[in-house]
């Protein structure tokens, strides 16, 4: 008689009778076999630190997501005075007056475009005032923000901004802007996320992600990681394991008390 306990038969039978079961099996596999793929990659690869909330990207990118539009109704006087934007309201400035302000000078890889034929993008600089939770900083403080563009189709420009230190990504800073020798007015401009109007100039911003602003784990950092998935994948791989045994021996019992039935239906009922 052949031995009640036959993996093979065992495991294909148990895949046929429980399909939600193998599903729940077959996700916990695939789960741990990531966890060892990403521990690997992370072992062999800088990987974005993703307890940074904010870095120059994030802020760059930010800054992209708006429009800058010139006054449709200001005198030539009022586009080249640096005045605070009427999206600032009285609580922001008293903030930003009572909060001690960092001004940053740096080169920052963004373009610029604008939807006015006529409008030339050479020795232009545009300054305006931001919220900082439109920037995705978080607060209600005012951001001042200035850019300037001393060369067509750059895919740099200068930035100096100007807020509280704490809102600012103080870590990974983009390169100091160099000091140019001409004095460019600021053109003021208006932060709008609307569709302009056909005669109103408006100025479009495009960022590119720059790898060496982004924040990455540290080795140490990286090793804890790698620690903590190689533990959950070995936990998960440990019930992949019980569960084929279980599935195993589960029909085996069935198999077994199957034929314990027949011996006892093929016993004579009477001795003769």
């Amino acid at each position: 008689m052949m031995g009640f306990w036959q993996p093979g038969t065992n495991l294909r039978d148990y895949v046929s009778q429980n399909p939600p079961l193998v599903t729940f099996f077959l996700c916990l596999l695939t789960l741990a076999i990531s966890f060892i793929c990403f521990c690997s990659y992370s072992y062999t690869h800088t990987v974005p630190n993703p307890d940074t909330v904010k870095d120059w990207n994030h802020l760059l990118s930010s800054l992209s997501q708006h429009k800058f539009c010139v006054q449709a109704n200001a005198s030539s006087s009022e586009l080249v005075s640096p005045v605070p934007s009427p999206l600032m309201d009285k609580d922001s400035l008293v903030s930003s007056t009572k909060t001690p302000l960092t001004t940053l000078n740096l080169k920052v890889p963004l373009s610029v475009t604008t939807n006015s034929n006529s409008g030339s993008l050479k020795n232009l600089a545009l300054h305006t005032a931001f919220r900082a939770s439109q920037l995705h900083l978080g607060g209600t403080e005012s951001v001042d923000v200035t850019l300037e563009f001393l060369t067509e189709n750059d895919s740099y420009t200068c930035l100096t901004i100007r807020a509280p230190a704490h809102l600012l990504p103080m870590k990974l800073l983009p390169p100091e802007c160099p000091e140019f020798k001409k004095n460019i007015s600021p053109l003021h401009v208006e932060v709008s996320d609307k569709k302009p109007a056909a005669s109103q100039t408006c100025y479009s911003l495009h960022s590119q992600d720059d790898p060496t602003l982004t924040v990455m784990l540290t080795q140490d950092e990286r090793n804890v990681a790698v620690r903590h998935l190689m533990e959950v994948s070995v936990c998960l791989l440990g019930i992949c394991l019980v569960l084929c045994v279980a599935a195993s021996l589960t029909q085996s019992l069935i198999r077994r008390h199957h034929w314990n039935g027949l011996d006892i239906q093929n016993e004579p009922l009477m001795d003769v």
